[in-house]
């Protein structure tokens, strides 16, 4: 079923656009603007660029997915296989299923909800012109990397976000940004080299490096050795963009130092690349293989998980200093953990709940970094004792909408029943009840119990954010030192109230509720309506988990 009949060769051209047109749009992004599409200054003109350019991508994206036939999802759709390198055999090999095409709207929207904020609140540093160009090129480079079909090809996908990345946080980042980006990028190359000899072995082994082809024959050609091996090297590629436990080291400063946008593209997109080629690779390459390490890999995952919540009290708690983005990155190495632990069941399961656990922490986590910039913004700190200790009233006297988001965002991140982070943690938990034959039921059940109290863990450093940031430390207002109740506001003056009551900050502005309220409204969407994204990815992780065979 099709919800409008769109001809194959539109399909392919829709897909190629995608992928294309935001890398055209960071080379006319340096370019000057034209006589009549300067604006007021040059720089918003080229801040509408990029609106422009990423609203494009989104409706294609969108044209895409009501084109797409919904009763087929695991085959492979819009497809473009050309030969580029005929001497290596690669091919440029593009297409689309169940597994991608969400990934694919969620790297489309976020990236152009990004560019709309920004071009209200454009973070501090050098050029906008080259600040809109490295935020395309990111996007092209994550698009490529869900769209194309060729292992090669892949990985320069993969690579290409890097270095856009680099200076995002190196450039407009906060303080130790230098450091941070130093520490993202030599982790993620480190991690890429490794990769690269592992994609080369599966290519050369097996003689093509056609994914399709590859899935298809379900590592048949593969001996166990080489997959165990292969296995070994891509994983910790992988693993390093996930980020797994202890390969995560580099995420937090990334987040802490990185603009708003940044932290939420390197979120809701980035950190889904890694786990994208878990499945969309290793399980169906090199099945052996994976079925060695999945005990291994489980375990990782649910350090990650308690690690994770375990550091995010830490950050929490009284007196500690701990920075509100800080506790948001390392919230993320315990959701990504969920996604690990249900790609190591390597049951459908399991691998459907970490595909849903993907999109839903892609909206939930690039609300939370959002809210954590709007809130910094205001305040000009995100430090969590500053923020509790500002007023008796905190988020919900003084800025009230804000308040309620923010809190909304917090119980969707703590996996809330009728809300998107519920279902994915859900289900890797039941793939972890029962995982896949050849994997030891006892072990993967231990797993299944230490995630779940992870999942307490979760709900609680996520109240007591709640109830310090949004209700404050009920200090009465009359003890409250003149600096505290002042404190400054990044969007205008405060407004004046009555007499004893807290001053307010500027709550939501139209800019903020037009960026943010997608995401809100597709977190609820998906809670409710699970199927909606359940009803895509479940045949093609059939189709995947069964080598090729519907």
């Amino acid at each position: 079923m099709t919800v409008i009949d769109i001809s194959p060769s539109v399909m392919q051209f829709l897909l190629a656009f995608i992928v294309v047109a935001p890398l055209l749009g960071a080379v006319a992004a340096l370019l000057p603007a034209p006589p009549g599409l300067r604006g007021r200054n040059p720089d918003q003109a080229v801040l509408r660029h990029g609106v422009t350019v990423t609203g494009a991508v989104l409706i294609a994206a969108i044209v895409l997915a009501v084109g797409f036939d919904h009763d087929h999802p695991a085959t492979m759709q819009a497809t473009t296989d050309i030969s580029w390198i005929h001497a290596l055999g690669v091919r440029i090999h593009l297409g689309i299923d169940g597994i991608s095409l969400p990934l694919l709207l969620l790297t489309a929207l976020l990236t152009f909800l990004c560019a709309l904020y920004s071009y209200f609140k454009l973070p501090a540093g050098p050029s906008p012109k080259a600040f809109v160009a490295l935020v395309l090129v990111l996007e092209s480079g994550t698009l490529a990397t869900f769209a194309v079909l060729d292992l090669l090809l892949f990985f320069l996908a993969f690579e290409m976000v890097l270095i856009p990345m680099y200076f995002l946080i190196a450039r407009w980042g906060g303080d130790q940004r230098r450091a941070a980006a130093w520490k993202f990028i030599l982790y993620t190359l480190l991690g890429s080299v490794v990769m690269l000899l592992g994609l080369l072995l599966i290519g050369l082994k097996s003689g093509t490096f056609d994914m399709v082809a590859l899935a298809t024959d379900n590592g048949r050609g593969l001996t166990t050795s080489v997959q165990v091996i292969a296995v070994l090297a891509i994983g910790v590629g992988l693993a390093v963009k996930t980020p797994m436990w202890p390969l995560h080291s580099w995420l937090p400063d990334a987040h802490t130092a990185a603009p708003t946008v940044g932290s939420v593209l390197l979120a809701g997109v980035l950190l889904k690349m890694g786990t994208y080629g878990f499945v969309r690779i290793l399980l169906p390459i090199a099945p052996d293989g994976m079925r060695t390490f999945a005990p291994y890999l489980a375990a990782f995952a649910v350090v990650g998980i308690v690690y994770g919540s375990l550091a995010c009290l830490a950050l929490a708690r009284n007196g500690a200093k701990g920075d509100l983005k800080r506790l948001i990155a390392y919230s993320s190495v315990g959701h990504m953990g969920f996604v690990l632990l249900g790609i190591a069941t390597m049951t459908p399961t399991g691998v459907n709940g970490a595909l849903f656990a993907n999109i839903a922490h892609g909206l939930i986590t690039g609300l939370l970094f959002f809210l954590v910039g709007a809130i910094k913004d205001r305040y000009g700190t995100a430090d969590l004792d500053t923020l509790a200790g500002a007023t008796g009233a905190a988020l919900y006297g003084r800025a009230p909408r804000l308040g309620a988001l923010l809190a909304f965002a917090a119980v969707a991140s703590l996996g809330l029943p009728g809300l998107a982070g519920f279902w994915g943690e859900m289900l890797t938990l039941f793939g972890a009840y029962s995982p896949a034959e050849g994997l030891s039921r006892p072990a993967f059940r231990t797993f299944m119990a230490i995630g779940a109290f992870g999942t307490l863990l979760t709900a609680a450093y996520m109240l007591i954010v709640v109830r310090r940031v949004c209700m404050g430390e009920h200090t009465p207002h009359s003890q409250l030192s003149p600096d505290d109740r002042t404190p400054q506001s990044a969007d205008g003056p405060e407004r004046p109230t009555a007499a004893g009551s807290p001053p307010q900050l500027a709550d939501i502005q139209t800019y903020e509720a037009a960026a943010w309220t997608p995401l809100a409204a597709l977190t609820v969407l998906a809670g409710l309506w699970p199927a909606i994204l359940l009803g895509l990815t479940d045949p093609a992780v059939q189709k995947l988990l069964a080598g090729g065979k519907s």
